[in-house]
């Protein structure tokens, strides 16, 4: 194959051994995140409240024989070859190669030599769910890279490379909190995080509550889904309002003054700003669902990235006894709801949501609580 070729394999999944024939030199990985409150206001530089799920990315690396990148995504079982050392406009590949090119491409950019490599991506991050699979794939490959190459990386700056991985050569023009949860979050905290200044600190969960997430079984892709078109919208509306972004606008009655849909989009952003401050605070589980609850009618009225199938998931989940609140969690456009709901009571919740859900003629499945962790 060529530079930046990529193809399907053969004969299913397997290890970087049966792959490449030797074992890797390094193994690292890193979580997918289901963002509880704070949905398109990262790139407004505004407030999230992520956390890390439990399944994770992991990339594996050795040394290439032959002075080329060879890549192979088990998972997808495809492969793809890309050039060592290629010029900074080597076009990208399609796919998951994408990605990887990109993490290569800018640890070079930070001064680090990158040897011919061998790479094995496995995940159990669910792709198309909005739990953020390319931000794993982009903080364990960058993580990999600097146990390999002894790189003085923080993990800081690990998220911001991996935010540029994704908007030069995946073509998502994203905000940093996904890579920040995936590099800098666990699963027992929320993580909250001031996109502008990276200010963050670790919150727990609300008294006697866990978080559920299902997947609503409707796929979405960021870059063709309206996701760069809504950020658009929300540069165009600071621009109109004198301020350097939306965070920068504390009062949701300044968007009235906004033509449509520039207002209901800015709207959003400020009162979805408003409402992680509150839970930073600290909130009862009951007080922190109405907020998610509002964010949900927020995404679905004024921000317009729900769809029917997510709206009827929330619904059934906003609606069952247990559950404090629900909301669409992800950029939208298909994915996952998250819920926060009562302690030890998630995995039965989420079992009886899907049973109700799937009969409306969708096929829900839950993600987190895993089945039998």
């Amino acid at each position: 194959m060529s530079g930046g070729a990529a193809e399907g394999g053969a004969g299913g999944a397997r290890a970087y051994e049966a792959v490449f024939g030797a074992a890797p030199a390094v193994r690292e990985s890193a979580p997918g995140r289901v963002n509880l409150l704070g949905e398109h206001t990262d790139y407004n530089d505004g407030f999230v409240m992520p956390t890390a799920i439990p399944q994770r990315t992991t990339v594996a690396l050795g040394p290439s024989p032959d002075g080329r990148h060879h890549l192979y995504a088990a998972d997808l079982d495809e492969r793809a070859t890309l050039s060592a050392g290629g010029a900074a406009d080597e076009p990208a590949p399609p796919g998951f190669a994408r990605y990887l090119l990109g993490c290569i491409r800018l640890f070079e950019r930070e001064g680090f030599a990158v040897p011919p490599l061998c790479v094995h991506v496995s995940s159990r991050v669910p792709m198309g769910a909005g739990l953020s699979s390319s931000a794993a794939l982009e903080v364990a490959a960058l993580r990999a890279l600097r146990s390999l190459t002894g790189a003085a990386l923080s993990d800081e700056r690990i998220a911001e490379l991996g935010q540029r991985a994704e908007i030069e050569f995946a073509g998502v023009n994203c905000g940093i909190m996904d890579q920040m949860a995936s590099s800098l979050a666990d699963a027992r905290h929320l993580l909250f995080l001031d996109t502008r200044t990276l200010a963050r600190r670790l919150l727990p969960l609300p008294a006697g509550a866990e978080i559920l997430v299902i997947d609503s079984g409707v796929a979405r892709t960021l870059a063709s889904s309206g996701y760069n078109e809504r950020r658009a919208e929300c540069e165009e509306a600071a621009r109109r309002l004198g301020a350097r972004a939306l965070r920068d606008v504390p009062d949701p009655a300044a968007a009235a003054a906004l033509p449509e849909p520039l207002s209901r989009r800015a709207r959003h952003v400020i009162t979805e700003n408003r409402r992680v401050l509150e839970a930073a605070e600290g909130l009862s589980a009951g007080a922190f669902g109405e907020r998610m609850n509002a964010s949900h009618a927020s995404l679905r009225d004024d921000y317009e990235v729900s769809v029917p199938a997510l709206d009827a998931l929330v619904a059934l989940l906003q609606a069952t006894p247990g559950v404090f609140g629900a909301r669409l969690t992800g950029a939208g456009f298909g994915g996952a709801c998250v819920a926060l709901v009562a302690s030890g009571q998630a995995a039965a919740i989420g079992e009886s949501v899907c049973r109700e859900y799937d009969t409306a003629g969708q096929r829900g499945r839950v993600l987190v609580p895993e089945r039998g962790a």
